[in-house]
């Protein structure tokens, strides 16, 4: 099952659309620095000229795969967790979804980071406004109260965590045994929150 890998080998799309999804693909799979501008040109299927007419530099076409990375897995993201509940519950069966498919390589921004922020810091810029988001839908798991943000914090490192040892541990089940255990204990901490009030 693909939650987030696209298909860009249909000829009928724009120039500039099939660049960005062959980036998106080629970037997230085989790494941004490993992926040069040729391959990409080459897998979607446009010449240099074209390429450059859309995009000034490779670091405007990693600029904008972030920018569309964030808007796709956002949608995902957002619509998993309703379709799980709605609830913090619906936290480990989503993350489960995106663990369990081929495509998994772990976080695109913060492998991003890792890869090339110091020489694109832009690059940091849009994973803290990706990570402010998902927090946020985190928090609007929670009912209102005054730790709500607070316990929205803990959970985004929680899940942060774990998409990043989902990366390298070799069995996902057991990642996600360990966020269903952490996610319950927020849960606990929030009820007993509540029937303090």
């Amino acid at each position: 099952m693909h939650i987030l890998a696209t298909t860009p080998n249909t000829k009928t799309r724009p120039a500039r659309e099939r660049i960005l999804l062959t980036a998106h693909d080629l970037f997230y799979r085989e790494g941004i620095r490993s992926t040069g501008i040729d391959t990409v040109i080459e897998r979607a299927g446009v010449t240099k000229v074209t390429f450059y007419r859309h995009f000034k530099s490779k670091n405007d076409l990693i600029v904008a795969y972030l920018e569309y990375r964030h808007e796709r897995w956002m949608r995902w993201f957002t619509a998993a967790l309703q379709r799980h509940g709605g609830t913090l519950q619906a936290v480990v069966p989503t993350m489960a979804e995106w663990f369990r498919s081929p495509e998994y390589r772990g976080c695109a921004f913060i492998n991003g980071v890792s890869e090339i922020a110091p020489a694109l810091p832009r690059v940091t810029e849009i994973t803290r406004g990706h990570k402010a988001e998902m927090q946020q839908a985190l928090a609007a798991l929670l009912p209102a109260s005054r730790r709500r943000e607070s316990l929205a914090r803990a959970l985004a490192l929680v899940v942060d965590g774990s998409i990043v040892q989902a990366q390298f541990r070799p069995d996902p089940e057991a990642v996600l045994r360990d966020l269903r255990q952490l996610v319950k204990l927020i849960d606990g901490d929030y009820a007993h929150l509540q029937s303090s009030l």
